[in-house]
């Protein structure tokens, strides 16, 4: 199953200039706002500068050097009507705001700083500075101002809010209709061309890593389609395209370096089996090659016996190399699984019974006792020539290694799963060291006396026994002899699985 389209890194990349661009474009928004405002207040205070100069020398609001209270109040009246964006205060030497044009119910200082108003009156062009609003306690606004009665003996100060309580109202109104929809609009269109653009340029820069990731998905598929098994890994890679591509390459990686272990491992073991071989074939050639000379050059010297001895030897070390070259075509044909199994039903107790009678004349020509101590009657679903096959070796193994007067004992037991058929012999049993390669072809414990066979029976029945879906194993201690145990399931679980598979 393919990645979604949320892993890939297109999509990731295609997100992340999404979530930038709107981040772009509300930080401009705002930006732009703010400086809508204050260039508004900066124009704003710089065309109304001298307006509270202009009230008071306009509207004589100083009469004999003091201020006229009458004409005060009736200039609040008249901008409270023709002009309500402006807000007339007066305020005393201190701050402290005397009267007012405004709603009494919206003021909540009665004192405002003196610090920005010296600021402008000593450098008018310092705009735009912002003063104490009288209607909030933190809100600060640009303003007007100038000494009353006059600059040269101020006993207070006319203090005019430019942008006052109803402008504020107004601008907000503007803003939230028109203005913002204009704004919304072009920074949606603005967003909308770069996203588009962006997908474009992203969609060209990832392509060809979407068609590798593609490739690899596609191999990865192929791989467990052929495997047919499980044990493919089938956890998501987390992350996207890079990710996963990390994640396959360190997967092959250490694939690739298993396989060279595998490689040299195997070629370790092709060049002991060479050895092995040509020493085991050797063997009987020069004996059969000595003893045939020895007759062709002393035939009139020797006696009749001994020439049926020369004979008889040569025969059996023919005979021995005739069947250690059946079990390396047949090792070899197991291996490249030219050879099958046809699987059908039978009891492995029934089969044990014959296998032990055609065995018993060699084991009482050994001086071995063969016994079955108990056999289980239970159906498998197996090749019954290749498990006969598997319990000469196991069996003919354990008399070959059994001292005289021994016992090796059988038994076939069953449980849910299958059916164990186990071989006890009492021989000297095997090392630690060696219990591992016992399965190995042509292996032979260091030290042990050569039987006269190839060391391939082992190997052999293994094989057979996986080919059945089954299993061979060893337990053995030094001195205690070995147990040799071969599984194979029941016929109802091996047509599951065959069926599964």
């Amino acid at each position: 199953m393919g990645r979604s389209l949320f892993q890939t890194l297109y999509a990731r990349l295609a997100l992340g200039l999404f979530l930038l661009l709107v981040i772009v474009g509300g930080l401009f928004t705002a930006l732009s706002l703010y400086s809508v405002r204050e260039y508004s207040a900066a124009v704003s205070q710089e065309l109304n500068r001298d307006l509270a100069r202009n009230l008071v020398s306009d509207r004589n609001l100083v009469t004999d050097g003091t201020i006229n209270r009458s004409e005060l109040e009736r200039l609040f009246d008249l901008y409270m009507s023709i002009n309500p964006s402006i807000e007339i205060y007066l305020l005393d030497q201190e701050g402290r705001i005397l009267s007012y044009s405004a709603n009494p119910a919206r003021i909540k200082r009665k004192h405002v700083s003196l610090e920005p108003i010296h600021r402008l009156l000593e450098n008018p062009d310092a705009y735009p500075l912002q003063g104490d609003d009288p209607r909030s306690h933190d809100r600060r606004k640009v303003f007007s101002v100038t000494p009353v009665p006059d600059a040269e003996n101020p006993t207070g100060y006319l203090y005019v809010v430019l942008r006052g309580e109803e402008y504020d109202f107004a601008e907000s109104m503007v803003h939230s209709d028109s203005l913002l929809q204009m704004g919304g609009g072009a920074l949606a269109i603005s967003l909308f061309v770069g996203l588009l653009a962006g997908l474009v340029f992203f969609r060209l820069l990832t392509r060809r890593l979407s068609r590798l990731t593609a490739r690899v998905e596609a191999f990865e598929a192929e791989a467990k389609g052929a495997m047919n098994t499980g044990d493919a890994d089938e956890t998501g890679v987390p992350g996207d395209d890079v990710d996963y591509l990390a994640a396959r390459f360190d997967q092959m990686a250490a694939r690739i370096a298993g396989q060279l272990e595998l490689l040299k491992d195997k070629d370790h073991q092709r060049r002991q089996l060479v050895a092995q071989v040509s020493h085991d074939l050797r063997t009987p050639l020069a004996s059969i090659q000595g003893y045939l000379e020895t007759l062709g050059m002393k035939q009139q010297e020797l006696s009749p016996d001994e020439r049926r001895r020369f004979l008889n030897v040569a025969l059996a070390e023919t005979l021995r190399l005739s069947r250690l070259v059946d079990e390396l075509f047949e090792l070899a044909a197991l291996d490249a699984r030219e050879r099958q199994p046809y699987a059908e039903p039978f009891m492995p107790a029934e089969l044990l019974h014959d296998v032990v009678q055609k065995h018993r004349p060699k084991a009482e020509q050994a001086g071995v006792n063969l016994s079955i101590t108990s056999a289980q009657p239970a159906m498998v679903l197996a090749d019954i020539a290749m498990t006969e096959r598997v319990l000469d070796n196991l069996i003919g193994n354990a008399i070959d290694h059994s001292p005289k007067d021994a016992e090796v004992e059988l038994s076939v037991s069953a449980d849910s799963d299958g059916v164990e058929i186990c071989v006890r012999d009492a021989g000297e049993g095997i090392a630690l060291a060696d219990i591992d390669h016992v399965f190995d072809p042509f292996y032979q414990a260091p030290g042990a006396i050569r039987s006269g066979h190839a060391g391939l029976g082992l190997a052999i029945a293994r094989r057979m026994a996986e080919l059945q879906q089954g299993r061979v194993s060893v337990d053995s201690q030094p001195g205690a002899g070995a147990r040799f145990s071969f599984w194979l399931p029941l016929a109802d679980s091996a047509a599951k699985e065959s069926t599964a598979l």
